[in-house]
């Protein structure tokens, strides 16, 4: 109701509530430890404060810049209309089904299905449930939404049945869980190669909004723009999402450790905007309220999405690495994914919650602790050539 009406003031005594209420959870479960980090740990184990400032602070000094560059003396592709066209749902939803099964979800173990909210839930490895939406307007929404759940469907369908009912088959981390899905969403689905691997469906599937002439480097450019503003955490892009987890976990520790009020909130919210994305929300209904995890007293959950990201891209190179750049590149131009698909299965799934943390985990896959830098060397090479800063 808050944000239906743009009213902070009705929420404010609200997360007061919760921040108190968090704020005595901690104590209770830990009282030697810092109360966010007691908060972290439920949701990212053997992760602490300390290390997510050291990781964030390297980004955010790398990242600023980055999109200050790309918005000034970028490029931007000029082809972003044919990911913006007329495209049938009933057709989306046929594709991204159709995709799924090809990146390996078992519909004999699970299924798809549409809702308002992309989500992936169910009982049990052999009965997982995702879900996507889709927008007449825009193919990329219902096609990154699908991808995504899938990955994270693919690490529960790929839980280790030999432990079946034990707490170590569960999955690791939030963080590694979404490492998982944005795996699948950002390191193939936004990639060239499966911008080769799309396009032919695309083109079958919706002839009309795909013209015949259209290259696999347009349509990977064109999924690839960098948001200007990036008002929005759900709909911003992989480079300017780094941005707004950032601010919101700075926020969010900022408010456990007691260091401003509440109230301050939504005109740090805006100054951090300006500082960090060059934009400052209108309202507060497109800012400091737009997302749903404060209101749940979820702290701790934010910093999640950016460390699965990073996760995501070492994981990746480590597969390259393994299996060979090129031929996990041809694989993908195919829609060839049972390889790398059967990869993650061994070297992450099946591990359940075995490793203590994310980063033994990187290390147990990739050789080291999670390293910012594969990210950052990542954004820099990718939007460095797609807006020939160069």
């Amino acid at each position: 109701m808050a944000r239906q009406n743009n009213d902070f003031s009705a929420f404010a005594p609200i997360l007061e509530e919760w921040v108190a209420l968090r704020k005595q959870r901690a104590s209770l479960i830990d009282p030697n430890k810092k109360p966010y980090d007691v908060l972290l740990d439920e949701y990212e184990k053997g992760m602490t404060s300390e290390r997510i400032d050291a990781i964030f602070s390297t980004v955010k000094q790398h990242v600023v810049p980055l999109l200050a560059r790309v918005r000034a003396e970028g490029t931007a592709p000029d082809n972003i209309w044919l990911v913006n066209g007329d495209f049938n749902i009933d057709k989306q939803d046929d594709l991204c089904r159709k995709i799924a099964v090809e990146l390996g979800f078992d519909l004999e173990a699970g299924r798809l299905d549409r809702s308002v909210h992309p989500f992936t839930g169910g009982a049990h490895p052999t009965d997982v449930r995702m879900t996507t939406r889709f927008k007449k307007e825009d193919i990329t929404e219902g096609l990154t939404g699908a991808i995504h759940e899938t990955g994270h469907a693919l690490y529960e369908q790929g839980r280790n049945l030999d432990h079946d009912g034990l707490p170590v088959n569960q999955a690791l981390s939030m963080g590694v869980h979404e490492s998982q899905s944005l795996f699948w969403e950002r390191m193939v689905a936004l990639s060239p190669a499966f911008a080769a691997y799309l396009l032919p469906l695309l083109k079958e599937n919706f002839p009309d909004a795909i013209p015949a002439s259209t290259t696999p480097q347009d349509l990977y450019a064109a999924m690839n723009v960098v948001k200007d503003p990036s008002m929005i955490r759900v709909e911003s892009d992989e480079l300017t999402y780094v941005l707004h987890i950032i601010l919101r976990y700075e926020l969010e520790k900022g408010l456990i450790e007691e260091s401003f009020k509440v109230q301050d909130l939504p005109q740090l919210w805006n100054a951090k905007m300006q500082e960090y994305l060059g934009c400052i929300p209108e309202t507060d209904a497109q800012g400091v309220l737009q997302d749903v995890h404060w209101s749940a007293g979820l702290a701790g959950y934010f910093p999640t999405y950016s460390l699965g990201a990073m996760y995501a891209c070492q994981i990746y190179a480590a597969a390259k690495e393994a299996m060979s750049a090129s031929v996990v590149e041809e694989n993908i131009k195919k829609g060839n994914f049972k390889p790398i698909k059967e990869w993650l299965n061994e070297k992450i799934h099946k591990l359940g919650s075995l490793p203590a943390s994310g980063d033994e985990l990187m290390v147990m896959v990739t050789g080291k602790p999670l390293d910012p830098q594969i990210f950052l060397d990542y954004l820099t090479d990718k939007y460095t050539q797609l807006y020939k800063l160069e």
